[in-house]
This record gives structure tokens, C-alpha cells and sequence, in this order.
């Protein structure tokens, strides 16, 4: 895929690089080493020397700007065999472990050892002490009357780079994407007339599929992981052809099976996405006029009265980091005055306030038409729109308040189904 997203800090990056290891935007730095002294370069006292302070990603350490110019740009630098071959074992691992998870694959084909990385306790124990990679986004797309091998693409976006998962090894069935969390990722279908759920990691290919529910009908599905307690939930809501009569059920990991809860209330939906944040599941209500929440640790659910935004159009739900909640809509009634904006939930005065609006530039180009279709979904406050006839992706930070694009031939397929995504090999189904 061709990926446009942050060129801006692509050059900041590269900005930062030549100004540790010794650029040209260095230029008040000496060379201190011994191949520039035996050059004829001047010493410099260590009370001199230019210390910058940086902050990589995962680790927080001081590196000192040494030179002004590589002296010997042919220089190559041998590594000793013998030495590195002697690595400790769990030194070896917590290298190993902060390397970005789609690298990992490259790697195992270096030795029998490192192929066997993924099995290693002492890996997946570093693995999962580390900070995790970063968002991603999952793209997944499977024709269910040809039957052809699904596809599955994941974008990196601390990378900036796409890879592709092979999803063979799941069942045919498998058709709808639920969604990802704690790196977890579930699927649906119907296996025959039998509704069924599974949950997969992606990353080591291993999958199960969940106890049948009470109620053998298509549900909305929602999946929270809780990696503390190395646990899992999956809500199961309202029927999706509207049948309002089947009461919650909540599928718990550590019982594996189905529990039983308050059946929702009476109330017109406005659209069968929801959202989840803060062990709280928020949808969206004409009649009465708001949101209806479930709260997972009661296992009841309420309504919340909060009127939605005059002119709104479409609405999508969106949950952030802790309790934030976000909506996210077009605004107007005619093609040449709408507009894209996002609002935060007061949860004191149960009010909507508007806390950004997509430039002007970017929503021309997201949505060329007024009634062409959007997708919108978030995670860690990152909003990520989705235009399938446009074949394009746009992501907002929140907290950034930044705006990036993403294209490629991923985002072209009008049935592809999207996520955000986080890797990690360490997830597994308890």
C-alpha cells in the first residue's frame, strides 16, 4: 500500500537522526573519537561535548553528538561472530523483545533458535513487559459466496508501513470483523443455521471458538480484554434485524460460557454502532432521544438524556482513553455547507461540546459527495474516518489535534472490513 500519513514527522525524524549521529545540521560539534584523532580532527574535553537528550520510542537514554561529519563514510563496521553468539540468553530475548512485532518474522529465519522465538516462555515474558508497538489498523476482507481466501492487511502507523497477515488459517464461517482489543481480534458468522464466535491472534495464528450463546441468533457483538487479569469479555446486545425481546448476554473468559442479563430497554436505535470505554457500552437512541448505556460490572442497563447536535446527519460513537466519549458526525443539510465535526460527552451536565471540525480540505477530499458513505472508529483517542469509494483514510489525533491521510489499495475494496489493531504475541485466549 502507499502510505502518505505524517511526511511532516518523517522529516522531523530525519531532522532528529542527522543531528545525533552526525549530520550536517550538527555543525558545532566535534569529532572526539579515535579514528577522527587519527584523522587530525581536534580533541575535545568531555565537559565540552555536546550532550542531546532524546526520548526513542520505549526507552529514555542520553547519546552524545561525537562529530560533526563521518570522517570515513566506507567504513564498515564488523561484528564478531564468536561474541554474539555468546549472548545471554535472556539478554538475547529483551533485545529480541523490543523489536517491532512484524520484524519478528524477518528474524526467525536467521537460526533454528530464533525460529523457535515465538515458543519461547522467556521471550513472550520480556514481550510482554515492553511498551506495546503502537496502533495499527486491520483491514480485513473475504468474499463469502466465492469462498476465496480472506484477505488481511495491517498498517502500522509508528512505521508507516503495510504487511500482510495470511488468514488461511481460519474457519470458513468467519466472515464479520467484530473488533480487536489487547491484541486479540474476534470474528462472526453463521456456521450453517448456528451463530458462532471465535477469537484469533493474528500474529501467532492461533484461534478457538467460542461456547454457543443461549439465544442462537445474529447479535451485536462487542470484545474488551483486560490484560491484567489475562481475561476477555464479549457483550452480546440487541438482535441486529431489531428483536428486542433477547436479553444481554456476556460471555467471561475465566468462566468460558454465557451469562444472562437484563434484557434493553424499549428504544429505537439509531444505528447498530456502539462503543465501549471505561467497562461502559454506549449506543445510540432516536426514541427517547440520547444513549443507552450498559454498565458491564452491573449488568443493567440506563438511559442517558443527551440530545445529539441540531443537523446531524450521521453519527458515530467513539470511545477514548478512560471515561471519553467521543461523536463524530457530518453537520448540514445541503452538499456545499456540511461539514465533519467531533464531540466530547460532558458527563456532568450529560451535554455534547464540539472540540474540533475537519478542515474544509480534507473532507472535499474524504467525501466528494454529500450522501456518500463514511466509516468512523477510534481507540486511544485516534479517530480514524474510512471512505471506500474514494479508496482513502484519514486519522485524527485528538490529542494532537493533527490530522494525516492514509491511501493505498488496502483501503480500495468496497467490502473490506476495518479495525484498529494492536500486535502483540504475548495475547492469547486464556
Amino acid at each position: 500500500m502507499v502510505v502518505g500519513l505524517g511526511e511532516a514527522s518523517h522529516e522531523q525524524d530525519e531532522g532528529r537522526q542527522l543531528s545525533y549521529f552526525g549530520g550536517t545540521s550538527s555543525s558545532s560539534s566535534r569529532n572526539t573519537s579515535p579514528i577522527g584523532r587519527g584523522l587530525g580532527y581536534r580533541n575535545v574535553s568531555p565537559s565540552r561535548q555536546k550532550v542531546i537528550k532524546t526520548k526513542p520510542r520505549g526507552l529514555d537514554e542520553e547519546m552524545v553528538a561525537t562529530f560533526a561529519k563521518a570522517p570515513h563514510p566506507d567504513i564498515v563496521v564488523h561484528m564478531e561472530d564468536n561474541i554474539w553468539a555468546m549472548l545471554p540468553e535472556d539478554l538475547l530475548n529483551e533485545i529480541l523483545a523490543r523489536v517491532p512485532p512484524f520484524m519478528i518474522f524477518r528474524l526467525r529465519s536467521v537460526c533454528k533458535r530464533w525460529n523457535l522465538i515465538l515458543q519461547d516462555n522467556g521471550f513472550l515474558k520480556f514481550h510482554s513487559q515492553v511498551p506495546s508497538h503502537g496502533p495499527c489498523l486491520l483491514t480485513f476482507w473475504k468474499n463469502s459466496q466465492t469462498g476465496q481466501t480472506p484477505h488481511c492487511s495491517v498498517f502500522s502507523l509508528p512505521l508507516k508501513q503495510w504487511y500482510k497477515i495470511p488468514f488461511t488459517f481460519l474457519p470458513q464461517w468467519a466472515y464479520w470483523l467484530v473488533g480487536s482489543s489487547g491484541g486479540l481480534v474476534c470474528f462472526s458468522g453463521l456456521d450453517g443455521l448456528t451463530f458462532r464466535t471465535l477469537i484469533c491472534n493474528p500474529l501467532t495464528q492461533s484461534w478457538r471458538t467460542l461456547p454457543s450463546m443461549h439465544y442462537n441468533q445474529q447479535r451485536q457483538l462487542i470484545m474488551a480484554v483486560d490484560r491484567k487479569k489475562r481475561s476477555f469479555k464479549v457483550i452480546a446486545a440487541s438482535d441486529i434485524y431489531g428483536d428486542k425481546s433477547l436479553p444481554t448476554e456476556v460471555y467471561d473468559s475465566t468462566l468460558d460460557s454465557w451469562s444472562l442479563h437484563q434484557t434493553m430497554p424499549a428504544v429505537n436505535l439509531c444505528s447498530s454502532k456502539m462503543a465501549f470505554c471505561d467497562s461502559r457500552l454506549y449506543m445510540e437512541t432516536i426514541s427517547p432521544l440520547g444513549l443507552m448505556m450498559y454498565r458491564l460490572d452491573a449488568g443493567y442497563w440506563e438511559h442517558i438524556p443527551a440530545k445529539f447536535p441540531r443537523s446531524l446527519l450521521d453519527g458515530y460513537l467513539v470511545a477514548g482513553t478512560q471515561k471519553r466519549l467521543f461523536l463524530v458526525g457530518r453537520i448540514g443539510l445541503y452538499s456545499n455547507l456540511q461539514s465533519m465535526r467531533i464531540w466530547e460527552l460532558d458527563h456532568v451536565k450529560v451535554i455534547w461540546i464540539e472540540i474540533s471540525r475537519m478542515p474544509p480540505r480534507y473532507f472535499r477530499a474524504l467525501l466528494r459527495l454529500s450522501a456518500e458513505r463514511f466509516e468512523c472508529f477510534g481507540q486511544d483517542n485516534l479517530i480514524c474516518f474510512t471512505s471506500w469509494n474514494q479508496g482513502k483514510g484519514l486519522i485524527f489525533d485528538v490529542d494532537k489535534k493533527v490530522w494525516s491521510w492514509i491511501t493505498g489499495c488496502a483501503l480500495q475494496t468496497y467490502n473490506s472490513q476495518v479495525c484498529f489493531y494492536e500486535p502483540r504475541f504475548d495475547a492469547s485466549m486464556y
